[in-house]
Order: C-alpha cells, then sequence, then structure tokens
C-alpha cells in the first residue's frame, strides 16, 4: 500500500502520450494532482486540478507552481520541430519551470530528457549516469540544457533532480534500434513512481529504458531507486526482423552506426 508522498504534484504535458498514462497513474502519492499542458485537457478527476499554461509564460508558469512540492516536467515539443518553437517551450520553458518551481519551494523535479541527449554516441559504446550529453539534433540540444539547468538548480539550490534519459516509449518497440532503446509504458510509470518516492535522489541522471538484452545503457550507478523493468523489448524481436526487408527505409551510414538512429540526419 502506498503512502501519499507530496502535497500537491505537478504534471506539465500531461495531455501527450506519457502525460496520460501518468496523469493516472501517479495519482495515488499525493493528495492533489495538477495537470497542465498548452493543449486541451479532459475535466479534472477527484483530486485532480486542471491548468493550462504556455511555458514560455513565466507568469503563467508562476501561477502554475503555486502550492507546489514536486514536478514531473514531460513538456515539450518533440525532435522534428523547428528551433524557435524548441528554444520556446524546451529551453525557455524548462528555465521558467525550473525558476518557478525554486520560487515556490519545490523539493523534487523528474525532469524527462530524452536519449536523444546522447544521440551521437555509437552503439558500440555502453553508457552509464556518468555519460555527458552529446546530442544529435535540436531536441536533444534542448534535453541537454535541462540536465545543466537542473545540475544548477540542485547544486545552488538544493532542489532534488532525476534526469529521465527516456528511449522509445511506445506501446511496442518497431523496429530494429527499439530493441535496444525501447521503454514499455508501464516501466515508465514505474520509473517515474521509484523517482517521486525515493527517500533522496540529490542529482541523477537515469535511463528509461526496459530490459532489453540489446540496451547500450546501464543505470548500476542509480540502482538506490529500485527501479526494475518488468518488460522486455526481446519478446518482439522475431517480430521485428521479419518486418524488416526491401520495404523498410534505409539509414545512413551515420544513422546505423549512432545511437540517435536517424534522428542523428535532421538538419541542423
Amino acid at each position: 500500500m502506498t503512502t501519499t508522498r507530496w502535497r500537491r504534484l505537478l504534471i506539465t504535458g500531461a495531455a501527450g502520450r506519457l502525460g496520460s498514462h501518468l496523469r493516472s497513474d501517479l495519482r495515488d502519492l499525493a493528495q492533489h494532482v495538477r495537470v497542465s499542458d498548452l493543449r486541451g485537457l479532459s475535466p479534472a478527476a477527484d483530486g485532480e486540478e486542471v491548468v493550462q499554461a504556455e511555458l514560455s509564460d513565466m507568469a503563467a508558469v508562476q501561477a502554475m507552481l503555486e502550492g507546489v512540492d514536486a514536478v514531473v516536467h514531460l513538456g515539450a515539443v518533440m525532435p522534428q520541430a523547428p528551433w524557435e518553437t524548441v528554444l520556446q517551450a524546451n529551453i525557455i520553458g524548462s528555465f521558467n519551470v525550473f525558476e518557478a518551481a525554486r520560487q515556490a519551494g519545490v523539493k523534487r523535479i523528474v525532469f524527462a530528457s530524452s536519449h536523444h541527449a546522447i544521440g551521437m554516441y555509437d552503439r558500440s559504446q555502453p553508457l552509464d549516469s556518468d555519460a555527458p550529453p552529446r546530442p544529435g539534433n535540436l531536441y536533444g540540444l534542448s534535453k541537454a540544457f535541462g540536465e545543466n539547468l537542473a545540475r544548477m538548480y540542485h547544486d545552488k539550490h538544493g532542489i532534488e533532480v532525476a534526469c529521465l534519459r527516456i528511449g522509445s516509449c511506445f506501446e511496442r518497440p518497431t523496429d530494429e534500434r527499439m530493441l535496444s532503446t525501447w521503454l514499455s509504458h508501464a516501466d515508465m510509470v514505474q520509473l517515474c513512481r521509484r523517482c517521486l518516492v525515493a527517500p533522496a535522489i540529490g542529482y541523477s541522471v537515469v535511463y528509461g529504458v526496459s530490459a532489453n538484452s540489446r540496451s547500450w545503457w546501464s543505470n548500476d550507478k542509480v540502482d538506490f531507486l529500485g527501479f526494475a523493468p518488468q518488460d522486455s523489448a526481446d519478446a518482439y524481436a522475431q517480430d521485428i526482423a521479419h518486418a524488416i526487408g526491401p520495404a523498410s527505409a534505409p539509414l545512413s551510414a551515420r544513422a546505423a552506426r549512432l545511437q540517435g538512429g536517424r534522428y542523428t540526419d535532421l538538419i541542423p
């Protein structure tokens, strides 16, 4: 039986694919769950508060953080977005969330980073939590900024932060690269819960990945979180092998070599 951990938990990006799962599955960890997104959200359930906010608007973000003591920050635009959109949502928006969190006295933030923050590493190079960012696109660059932002707010202001380098979080893996990067929805929920209920997390970089035998990433240095993924992309390996054939979109030599795959071919 879970004991309520927080007074008011904020989830940004709650209308998104991941946020919609976490909105209900983290409900028991707080007396109140405040959900926010720029897009429309379904009406508040019992114990919920719904706030529509633009992350690049500091006044709106400050109002969104009032009374909050823990945050799951998912709000962001995706890899194909143009620079100006990435700048406003992912960089200015993340700064606004961290600064407003400091002003509000927030104790802990779970920040949705991404494996795109390490996309330029070779697939032959295993990584652990100490691996510095090597982004492969503008989205990954914004997530590397977020990790450094989190480091600074932990060091200067004592806010505990878990930066989740989330892999490919879908219902099931759909291509060869996802046999290494896949994160199931259930394992994503478990990871966020572990980061929110752990007695202390300091500043931690954690890979959001299921128990895939082909994974390039290790969470050994953050095993104090107790994250134990229950799913594995291995169960889908045969299906994916049969799906790969002449009709599959070919990868460039770089995309086939790097952990970020075809996203490293995005310009700029």
